[in-house]
């Protein structure tokens, strides 16, 4: 298993191809969330990738948010379920925030039936529930000094 970081101009052409399958399989195949996933966003992220050969197996990607020392968390997933995955993930894009783009706080719209995933990392939720794509979502946050 390795795991990357990259801009998107760094990522290669499979990189990017298995990226966008496991967005594909995560969140249209499986959450059935009809929307257009390759936004303009990406080229402005730092993807953070981990790899099963060449299979994509956890991913996020970080942008910087509107307000100055914010970064924004997106698209986090795991193709495999119950093998810690997801905190790998997590452990890594946190890092990497905080870090490489001297995060000031990191936020998140998560879907509300994972908030308490976040939690577990600290975040906290700062806004009531909103649609978002046709789901329920949150927005949380987690500050550099917590």
């Amino acid at each position: 298993m390795t795991t990357e970081i990259k801009a998107f101009n760094e990522l290669t052409a499979d990189e990017l191809y298995e990226i966008l399958r496991a967005r594909s399989a995560v969140f249209l195949i499986e959450q059935r969330i009809f929307y257009l996933d390759m936004d303009q966003t990406d080229r402005d992220s730092l993807h953070v990738f981990m790899r099963d050969g060449c299979d994509v197996v956890a991913y996020a990607r970080l942008f910087p948010a509107d307000k100055p020392g914010e970064v924004h968390m997106g698209r986090v997933l795991t193709t495999r379920r119950g093998c810690g995955l997801g905190k790998q993930i997590m452990a890594v894009a946190l890092r990497t925030a905080f870090q490489r783009m001297s995060a000031e706080c990191i936020s998140i719209d998560s879907q509300s039936y994972v908030a308490d995933f976040y939690r577990k990392f600290g975040f906290r939720q700062v806004s009531e529930e909103f649609i978002l794509e046709d789901l329920p979502h949150v927005k949380m946050i987690l500050m550099a000094a917590d």
